[in-house]
């Protein structure tokens, strides 16, 4: 009986934590994560604070990935001299050379890393299916996932509501 009590109390104790989440606006903290750009460079996410970021998931393979990419690309020029940023974080399962070749060929303006662990997938909620694209506000919260190919009108509504809040 007394077990029955303590776990009850412990769900509802839980229960009170998730409500209260959400109750502070209930936005998960995007996780701080180490990458190393094409050019050789290491950064962290860190850095990003105060920006809007679109952190995008993708693979040279993945047909989805590829076709969207020329809007990323038109994304990325029209927001970012506003405080907005792209992270490119290719799949593990991705040949570095032909993500580089990808990246090169295709002139991506935007950072642009290799996930070669499977790591940043992992910390990001385990990433598995390519697209998946996560647009954080510039307090590092995730505002919204997407998994496939985002609707480019409603994105770019969000991104002019988040680059217009302060930081």
């Amino acid at each position: 009986m007394k077990t029955a009590r303590i776990a009850l109390a412990a769900v509802a104790l839980a229960a009170l934590a998730v409500a209260a989440s959400f109750a502070v606006g209930g936005k998960e903290r995007a996780p701080t994560v180490q990458y190393t750009l094409l050019d050789g460079s290491t950064h962290s996410s860190d850095a990003l604070r105060g920006k809007v970021v679109l952190v995008n998931f993708w693979a040279t393979s993945c047909t989805t990935c590829v076709k969207e990419m020329p809007q990323l690309i038109a994304t990325h020029q029209k927001y970012k001299d506003r405080g907005f940023e792209t992270l490119s974080i290719a799949m593990a399962y991705d040949p570095p050379a032909y993500v580089v070749n990808f990246a090169e060929t295709r002139k991506l303006p935007f950072r642009v890393t290799m996930d070669n662990t499977g790591e940043m997938a992992r910390q990001f909620g385990k990433v598995q299916l390519t697209p998946t694209t996560f647009v954080l506000n510039k307090k590092g919260e995730i505002i919204q996932r997407y998994v496939g190919e985002p609707d480019f009108q409603q994105l770019h509504t969000l991104l002019e509501k988040l680059l217009a809040e302060a930081a």
